[in-house]
């Protein structure tokens, strides 16, 4: 007899329960669920939440379909029925949203239109060009797929999977790939705490920059709508209505007009069509979300910077205290809201514990990235030498494989690991366009747009993953029954989906090593490759570092009533400006006394480069760098004395010393006043004077 599995249906709903729980406080923390309409958050929860329930179905699979000799040390198991329904309802809903609604969707929401049928139409033609891709690969993959197994209806529906697999698992091996080096690698260099700090610096002149763009996009669109708006009684009613509704929500100052309509290129057309105002809204949309963007993001560094300043300056009196400096936030955590941590505590969990703890976790997730590279390699050559294999799966001398439940407890933590490296890499890879998370802020777009690529990501990595166990037990899950055997239904789907993997080598080894500056330094586009967190880029002697601790320091410091300074963001870059290492609130302050609003001040400053001799660790290579100093020395340098009055009385030497310095520049083109001039003699006179 076998025992029920009423167990683990109750564990398998409890745990779905609390995976969908924590699926809703995850949207919620990015996206007003008030503010949000349905027919977004809806499928954003869907599409996050079924591929995250897979975590918990590839274990039961597994177990499922593996078997014990003892029911008892089965782990969590179901019927094979209940398994392979549950993965074709996941697998086509998260099929059907990942290809068809959240496309859609995304460009619904971003239209500019005001009409549902606009959008709709708006959302097919954009997606137009994307479709047509899929639908001219699809024909191309159908012909192959007809030529060898003959037309039928599994042919179609195989030819659909596998395609889909084959674009997400390129997409998914190069993210993983890159997160393998790089989330470990975040990891160590954030158990510095100097280091961290001088990250943070290193990076506020580019986020400060992103910031001022940001305003300066926002203001050339509200000036638009402040110009349409004069307009409005010459166009059409409904197009009077769109521009009162465009005008409601912007707060754009008269005395700003006059400096952005002299600096700003966009001009209004002569006749306002409906495309006009929806390109527009569209525009103005994506300002406003981008303003809120780079206004988290500059005060979230803000206060990791303070943060981490207060953490180092404690070293001294091994006492870290939460004061009004430091912006009044939770910073230290859950415990701090409590008397539990003292400062002395708190001082030694954060300059010692807490960097302890993150140097054994990059200890560790260097391990595990080791065993996943090495898994991803050896596994279509010796499937028994896979890591991730032998840690999940237990076969003992004289019996079936066996999956108990501390093997699933293993399988559901490498595919975790596996999925966040990939996730890792969504935010460290700068090819999205502007796509951002932002609390309780994200654009629409934005939020579909990372929820697409989440479910896109999930599936292959699972299939992977499912291809390190024994090929006997990968043909017994439910989950090979469903997509593998589609995947397998040609020898070239079979051959990518076992070779392939290997390419995971090149992200690998391009991140580890540097090789995206390479590619930045030959074709110069770095930029969009370029990890954030290179300590090339971060200690380069380019001032970065310490313009960033200057606009900091001016961010903190130009308030009045408030640490941060959020209600006078002008006053932290003061155009045409240089930044020195002793920043100055005067600037401000002048302003402030001048009664010019903060709109005024929202000017882009120019780029700021440092001139050459003014730091230390200027551009260019250490010869270029000690010559440039010789020659600075030999040139600035004065080495005429005073004589003593013995030599010839005061009046002598003032008159002597005045000769110098009127012919310096006649001596020095005669070729006698450098030598002799140390003797008294000038150029006029010819000769050495005693």
């Amino acid at each position: 007899m076998t025992s029920s599995p009423a167990g683990s249906s109750a564990f398998f709903a409890l745990a779905l329960t609390t995976i969908c729980a924590a699926v809703a406080l995850l949207v919620r923390y990015y996206l007003p669920f008030r503010r949000t309409p349905a027919y977004v958050s809806v499928p954003v929860f869907l599409t996050i939440a079924l591929p995250a329930s897979i975590v918990l179905l590839v274990p039961i699979d597994l177990a499922s379909s593996a078997g014990t000799d003892t029911d008892g040390n089965r782990g969590i198991w179901l019927t094979v029925t209940v398994v392979y329904k549950s993965w074709r309802v996941m697998y086509w809903l998260t099929f059907f949203l990942t290809w068809a609604v959240l496309p859609f969707l995304g460009e619904y929401v971003d239209s500019g239109y005001r009409e549902p049928k606009a959008r709709a139409m708006y959302s097919l033609r954009s997606n137009g060009r994307y479709w047509a891709i899929m639908l001219g690969s699809g024909i191309v993959g159908l012909t192959y797929y007809i030529w060898y197994n003959g037309f039928s209806f599994p042919t179609i529906k195989g030819l659909i999977m596998a395609l889909a697999y084959a674009w997400s698992l390129v997409l998914a091996i190069y993210l993983m790939g890159h997160g393998l080096v790089a989330f470990p690698r975040s990891l160590y260099r954030y158990a510095s705490i100097s280091g961290r700090l001088r990250r943070l610096q290193a990076q506020a002149p580019k986020v400060h920059d992103k910031l001022t763009e940001a305003l300066d996009k926002l203001d050339q669109c509200e000036w638009q709508v402040a110009q349409l708006t004069q307009r409005k009684n010459g166009t059409a009613r409904e197009f009077a209505e769109w521009i009162d509704e465009l005008a409601e929500k912007s707060s754009f100052p008269e005395n700003r007009a006059s400096v952005v309509g002299r600096t700003t290129t966009a001009t209004v057309p002569p006749v306002v069509t409906e495309r006009y105002l929806a390109d527009l809204t569209r525009k103005l949309k994506r300002a406003r979300h981008a303003k809120v963007r780079f206004e988290n993001e500059w005060d979230r560094l803000v206060q990791k910077a303070v943060w981490t300043q207060a953490i180092l300056d404690s070293k001294a009196s091994q006492r870290l205290e939460i004061t009004n400096t430091h912006f009044q936030r939770s910073r230290g955590g859950f415990l701090d809201r409590y008397t539990i941590l003292t400062p002395y505590t708190r001082y030694h969990l954060y300059v010692h514990g807490i960097p302890a703890f993150f140097y054994f976790a990059w200890v560790i997730t260097s391990l595990a990235s080791l065993a996943v590279v090495w898994s991803e390699c050896i596994h279509s050559l010796a499937p028994k030498l896979s890591i991730i294999g032998l840690t999940v799966v237990h076969q003992p001398a004289s019996s079936r494989l066996q999956i108990g439940f501390g093997g699933q407890v293993v399988a559901a933590i490498w595919l975790c690991f596996m999925c966040t490296c990939a996730f890792y890499s969504l935010t460290e890879v700068k090819i999205w366009g502007n796509r951002a998370l932002v609390r309780r802020n994200t654009y629409q777009e934005s939020a579909t747009w990372y929820a697409l690529q989440l479910a896109k990501l999930t599936v292959p990595l699972s299939y992977n993953f499912v291809t390190f166990m024994p090929p006997m037990l990968v043909s017994e899950t439910s989950f090979y029954k469903l997509l593998g055997q589609y995947v397998k239904l040609t020898p070239l789907g079979d051959n990518f989906s076992q070779h392939f993997p290997v390419f995971i080598l090149v992200p690998v080894l391009a991140t580890a090593f540097g090789l995206y500056k390479k590619v930045k330094n030959i074709s110069g586009f770095g930029d969009l490759l370029e990890d954030e967190d290179d300590e090339a880029n971060e200690l380069a002697g380019t001032g970065g570092w310490r313009e960033g601790r200057a606009l900091i320091d001016r961010e903190i410091q130009g308030a009045s009533g408030n640490v941060l300074g959020l209600s006078h963001r002008g006053a932290t870059s003061p155009p045409n400006e240089r930044y020195t290492d002793a920043p100055s609130s005067s600037s401000s302050a002048s302003l402030i006394a001048n009664g010019e609003s903060s709109n005024a001040r929202r000017t882009r400053p120019e780029r700021r480069t440092p001139a050459v001799g003014d730091d230390d660790e200027g551009n260019g290579n250490f010869f270029e760098l000690f010559g440039a100093r010789v020659k600075n020395t030999f040139e600035t340098a004065d080495f005429s004395f005073s004589r003593p009055k013995w030599l010839g009385g005061d009046d002598e030497v003032e008159s002597g010393r005045r000769g110098r310095v009127r012919d310096r520049g006649a001596d020095r083109g005669s070729g006698g006043g450098g030598f002799l001039g140390l003797f008294g003699g000038r150029s006029d006179e010819g000769r050495v004077r005693l």
